[in-house]
């Protein structure tokens, strides 16, 4: 062996030497230093941790009915996961799944795709890392086929699985008071790092509206999860660890499902028999509360739809329908979010508002058939004359030139254009202090606030378009002067007076306001909580419309009380002066031929016409009311936009409310007594009532 092979060879071994040192070092390094690491890693490989939905609560009237239940259904989800780890990015599976269920692959591939700006629906909205539901409906054979098949359909699973249900008792919807659920997205996947997601299960499904919202917490109860042993096929061999899902709890609600049926009757009715008369109806409300408590026995908003088309996926001319307005938007409920002007219905706070500045509770003032406001004249509906009277005559009848004349007033004394440091502005605090301009605090989501406008509006509002009137002051209308050159001239005229001043409170926006015209806006449930609150002697409940929470066995886990209510500044005798009045309305004034032949012997009603005046639509018919009238029970109001004068519209669907409650007219009566029920409903273990 010569010097050079002899210096090679040690060369070898010096490098097999520290090959054998790094190997020694790693597996030292593998074993002792992390060693704890990887025996937990190689006890993954041996283990899956498989989530098990909790059944999401139901949500039940106050007997006990549901209005919101599960049904039990075999649920088909394809992992998107999964196939795009194909090569055929997974083609292959979803035709052989779409011949299975006897739909088509482009279908499929519709359902599981992203929804975006610009993707049409059906698509999938929740998040891209976790089971998207293709079936709620699949045939038992069916779901066996690729139960027993994984190998031709990688990615795609099917279970029984519990999806929401929406039974109709008595035929109550409550679509827009109960809400719908959808899939919980990535971005709140990202906030809430700690939820596990399961699929089409009340994990992953969260509630975007109503009470599904409101008490999602409660409803969806706790998920709960089983670590099983598998092979190195992926087969599950055993369980090694297991911890049952807690189920949500039971959402009793103050809803009577024969009178939230009976309501919603009486506005589709409503709005047909309106526009049987040529009027353009073309959206509706109605609330039934409890002036004592502020518990809500109805709200329904009209349009409405089926909850349930959320269940299994959405197609994209439904998901329009329920947003667009050619359907109406009948997402939106108009007891919460619409707003609209309260006309008459309002002048119980202007009455208030009146006597807390002055003007004497038993005095006589004449009611012309108009009023001159300044330079302009404001009449009466139908510009009718009624000659001098009080203010109880003034409520049954209408006047609106008394109310007139007292806003003028206020308005000359507050300084007029020129206000005093702090302007007393009566009309506008004593409408904040009966709750309008400010959301009720009703415990459901979205709730629109109305509009009280002021000083201080005004000039924000002017401030917005004033660059809008400048130039329409300038240029005109041109396209409007060519079909009616009158008003173009009219219009031109205001915008070039809005240009220049129209931060002033004026003359008649105080006139406006006290009459609920004008920029005023309430919402129906603002309006009900009102009257409620003139009824029961100036308690300005809080709404309410759960009851409690309870578990599945039927225990109460807590109850959801209102906070106290505050008191209206109004003193008792104004109140009950008002209380007459509107009894009166019912037999002698606007509403009297609607009440014709009611029972007043059994429940005389109390209530207020109402018909607002909106530029370029129909007028709002309200009726807003409280009954029986001696000793109030409940609040009940009805709105129909572009439904024509309160009379004609609201106040019929309001009598046919309460002869259903009463059981009035030859009918069976919803309520026992009278009354809703005092308790909660006792529920089976199985939380039927």
């Amino acid at each position: 062996m010569n010097a050079r092979t002899h210096f090679r060879l040690v060369v070898l071994y010096v490098v097999v030497g520290a090959l054998l040192l790094v190997l020694t070092g790693r597996m030292w390094t593998m074993q002792v230093l992390d060693g704890e690491h990887y025996r937990q890693v190689a006890a993954q490989n041996r283990t899956r941790d498989i989530v098990v939905p909790a059944v999401r609560g139901s949500i039940l009237d106050s007997s006990g009915r549901p209005l919101v239940r599960n049904r039990t259904a075999l649920v088909v989800s394809v992992d998107r996961t999964s196939l795009s780890r194909q090569k055929d990015r997974g083609a292959a599976v979803l035709a052989r799944l779409a011949a299975t269920l006897g739909t088509s692959r482009d279908e499929l591939e519709k359902r599981v795709r992203l929804c975006g700006p610009t993707v049409k629906r059906p698509c999938w909205p929740g998040s891209p890392y976790q089971p998207i539901p293709v079936d709620d409906r699949v045939d038992p054979k069916r779901a066996i086929q690729i139960m027993e098949r994984q190998e031709d359909f990688p990615g795609v699973t099917a279970q029984v699985q519990a999806v929401r249900e929406y039974p109709e008792p008595e035929g109550a919807s409550a679509a827009q008071a109960l809400g719908y659920l959808q899939p919980i997205t990535q971005e709140e996947l990202d906030k809430r790092k700690g939820l596990k997601v399961t699929g089409y299960s009340a994990v992953d499904l969260i509630g975007r509206d109503g009470l599904e919202a409101a008490y999602d917490g409660d409803l969806r109860g706790a998920p709960g999860f089983r670590r099983v042993l598998v092979d190195s096929q992926g087969r599950v061999t055993g369980t090694a660890r297991e911890q049952p899902a807690v189920a949500g709890g039971h959402v009793v609600t103050s809803l009577d499902a024969g009178v939230q049926g009976a309501a919603e009757n009486a506005l589709e009715k409503a709005v047909k028999a309106a526009r049987a008369r040529g009027e353009k109806a073309d959206s509706a409300a109605a609330v039934v509360m409890d002036v004592r408590t502020g518990r809500v026995a109805a709200m329904a908003s009209y349009p409405t739809y089926n909850p349930a088309i959320w269940t299994g996926g959405i197609s994209q001319d439904e998901y329009d329908a329920l947003l667009g307005k050619k359907k109406g938007e009948p997402l939106t409920s108009r007891v919460t979010q619409g707003q609209f002007a309260p006309a008459s219905t309002f002048k119980i706070s202007s009455v208030a508002a009146a006597i807390r500045d002055g003007y004497p509770l038993n005095g006589t003032y004449p009611c012309p058939g108009s009023f001159n406001v300044g330079s302009r004249a404001f009449r009466n509906f139908e510009g009718q004359a009624h000659g001098s009277m009080n203010l109880h005559r003034a409520l049954v009848v209408s006047c609106d030139t008394i109310f007139y004349k007292f806003a003028y007033e206020q308005w000359l004394r507050d300084g007029a254009t020129k206000p005093k440091k702090n302007p007393k502005d009566p009309m506008v605090r004593m409408a904040r202090d009966w709750g309008f301009g400010a959301r009720t605090g009703i415990d459901l989501p979205s709730e629109a606030s109305g509009r009280i406008p002021d000083r201080a509006w005004k000039r924000q509002y002017w401030e917005a378009t004033r660059a809008t009137d400048c130039k329409a002051a300038k240029t005109g209308f041109p396209e409007l002067a060519r079909t009616d050159p009158t008003r173009a001239a009219y219009l031109k005229a205001i915008a070039a007076e809005n240009c220049a001043e129209g931060f002033n409170w004026r003359a008649g926006d105080a006139a406006n306001l006290s009459i609920g015209q004008g920029d005023m806006l309430v919402t129906p449930l603002q309006l009900t909580r009102a009257y409620a609150a003139l009824a029961n002697g100036g308690s300005l409940v809080v709404p309410r419309v759960a009851q409690a929470i309870v578990r599945p066995d039927g225990g109460v886990i807590r109850t959801i009380d209102a906070p106290p209510p505050p008191k209206l500044p109004v003193d008792g005798k104004v109140l009950a002066y008002m209380r007459s009045a509107l009894a009166g309305v019912t037999k002698e004034g606007t509403a009297a031929g609607v009440f014709n032949g009611f029972d007043s012997g059994k429940v005389a009603v109390a209530g207020k016409t109402g018909t607002a005046e909106v530029y370029g639509k129909g007028d709002t018919s309200w009726f807003a009311s409280f009954a029986p009238a001696k000793k109030p029970r409940f609040a009940v109001t009805v709105m129909i936009s572009q439904g024509g004068t309160g009379g004609s519209s609201a106040a019929p669907a309001v009598r046919e409310i309460y002869e259903a409650m009463y059981g009035l007219g030859g009918r069976k009566a919803l309520l026992k007594n009278g009354r809703l029920p005092e308790e909660l409903p006792r529920l089976t273990p199985q939380g039927a009532p």
